[in-house]
């Protein structure tokens, strides 16, 4: 797609949400104190985030109504806002846990009083299951795990009904915190069995429509591609019962709409709103903002390793010096979070950091004529449509400035619920923005996610031995030990040399509310936590 078809299409899908009755994208609910309703721009594609091809966007599902072993803390920012705290675990469904002296052991005593939403007892089996389920039934889930050394079924053994042990190869900094993510998410096994089948025996089709947590909410009604409704669980005992009986997700495609709905109050929240309208609510005061520095994540331009051109790095590397930096951080990011350009040279093992690219046609054209491409080529550029409002501009920006140096692009874009299945499962997509974070706040995560081979956010198909070395090496270490630095030192000299991922900006997570809503809290997996909104 070329930019002025481009830009016709894209008004005319904003201006055609624009123009619906608000009548018909909230519910009558909305005034009331006891429901809140939240407006998002992504959709939710399963109730079950262990299923393979579960998009971002259902994460916050098991949030929202399951529980964990364990949990992050919280902490509140310079601004008085609350943000999830990397350096603190907490209790969750486990009331206690012990690590051996080896640190290969770690035992957790649940609850006693921990029950399911259908008053069922949590108990160790269900642990053991949910576990087992997350190491066995592929894709991000199990890769997931395997970032905290938990790989098998065998490493999770029932003691009694309330304790249980997590057996490790050996010690790692990232089993404790890796349990506090939402994938070891734990579910009502009795419940879960009933519906499996020999053919389905982890009960994926079930779960992937309802909901068997022993969390602060049940979905009491799932619309694909319109709305999830939450019904607190009154039974929740891992932490005070929210203060809202009910939350609405809707999900609203046009960040014009959403914006138009807090500003009238038709909303409680928008979450995640472009950097532009957090900028503007902010200076109008018609709508209490939030932003909130994303740890560990990048935007980023990603370029396809099996894509015959990108094989060679000169090409990558004349891509990079090809891009518009400072206009795309002013015109998609409003200048909202850090620049990853124009560093001189690398800073330490601070991670994100800039990486040496800056704007040099000379040197792109340079670059592909060396590489044998001095009269261009041509490569498709993908975005995700759930992520519209800096991936629109920024592939514009892109396809403008690489046409400077022969090489031409058609912008495709793809709706946010398959997005998942072609960059990220399938890896088939050439050339496209990715915007990655790390859940666990160390560099040595990050590179594990998205330089090393297999994992399911190395959409570039990167394969490099020497990093795949360095990233083994280093994620069992801990950060005092002497080859740790080293080790992260040479593993972001080989991203910037071999840059499969073009660093733009280090992003900002903005949400929007009424004055009404208290409790909102920013959390590594970028997506809504229920759990502590109040509505005065």
């Amino acid at each position: 797609m070329q930019r002025r078809e481009f830009l016709k299409s894209s008004a005319a899908v904003l201006l055609g949400a624009g123009l619906l009755p608000l009548s018909e994208v909230l519910p009558a609910a909305a005034a009331a104190n006891d429901t809140i309703v939240v407006a998002t721009g992504a959709t939710i594609n399963s109730l079950d985030l262990h299923r393979q091809g579960t998009n971002r966007a259902s994460y916050q599902v098991a949030i929202n109504a399951y529980d964990r072993l364990v949990k992050f803390g919280t902490k509140t920012m310079p601004d008085g806002s609350l943000s999830y705290d990397s350096t603190k675990i907490e209790p969750d469904l486990a009331e206690s846990w012990t690590v051996s002296d080896d640190g290969k052991v770690i035992t957790f005593k649940l609850r006693p009083n921990a029950v399911f939403s259908d008053g069922s007892p949590v108990t160790a089996q269900d642990v053991k299951w949910s576990l087992d389920r997350a190491v066995s039934l592929g894709g991000f889930p199990t890769t997931q795990m395997k970032a905290g050394l938990m790989e098998k079924p065998e490493q999770f053994e029932v003691v009694d009904d309330k304790t249980i042990k997590v057996i490790l190869p050996r010690k790692s900094k990232l089993t404790l915190p890796d349990l506090a993510v939402p994938i070891p998410f734990i579910i009502n096994s009795k419940v879960a069995k009933a519906h499996a089948t020999e053919k389905d025996p982890w009960a994926t089709e079930y779960l992937h429509r309802n909901t068997a947590g022993s969390g602060a909410f049940v979905v009491e009604r799932w619309d694909p591609g319109q709305q999830v409704v939450y019904a607190r669980n009154d039974k929740w005992t891992s932490g005070p019962l929210p203060g809202a009986k009910r939350v609405i997700m809707r999900e609203i495609p046009s960040a014009a709409t959403r914006r138009a709905l807090i500003e009238r109050g038709d909303v409680d929240l928008v979450f995640n709103i472009p950097d532009k309208d957090a900028n503007e609510l902010k200076a109008s005061g018609k709508a209490k903002v939030v932003s909130t520095p994303i740890e560990n994540c990048i935007y980023v331009l990603a370029l396809n390793d099996k894509f015959g051109p990108f094989k060679d790095k000169r090409v990558r590397q004349a891509i990079a010096y090809a891009l518009p930096y400072e206009d795309i951080f002013k015109t998609a990011a409003y200048q909202t979070g850090v620049p990853m350009w124009g560093a001189d040279k690398a800073e330490g093992i601070a991670w994100p950091q800039p990486s040496p690219y800056k704007q040099d046609l000379e040197k792109a054209k340079a670059l592909l004529a060396e590489a044998g491409y001095k009269d261009g080529l041509t490569v498709p550029l993908y975005i995700n449509l759930d992520l519209a409002s800096w991936m629109e501009p920024t592939a514009l920006l892109i396809q403008e400035s690489l046409a400077k140096i022969g090489v031409k692009t058609t912008i495709e874009k793809i709706p946010g619920a398959n997005w998942r299945t072609a960059a990220n499962v399938e890896r088939r997509l050439e050339m496209h923005l990715d915007d990655f974070g790390g859940w666990l706040n160390y560099p040595d995560y990050y590179f594990f996610w998205t330089y090393m081979p297999g994992t399911i956010f190395n959409s570039s198909n990167y394969d490099n031995p020497e990093m795949v070395k360095l990233v083994n090496e280093t994620l069992d270490l801990s950060v005092d030990d002497p080859a740790y630095a080293p080790n992260i030192k040479k593993m972001i000299d080989i991203a910037f040399e071999d840059v499969p991922r073009v660093p733009l900006w280090q992003p900002a997570l903005s949400s929007a509310m009424t004055p009404k809503i208290s409790g909102y809290e920013f959390w590594f997996h970028r997506q809504p936590d229920a759990r502590k909104l109040t509505k005065s």
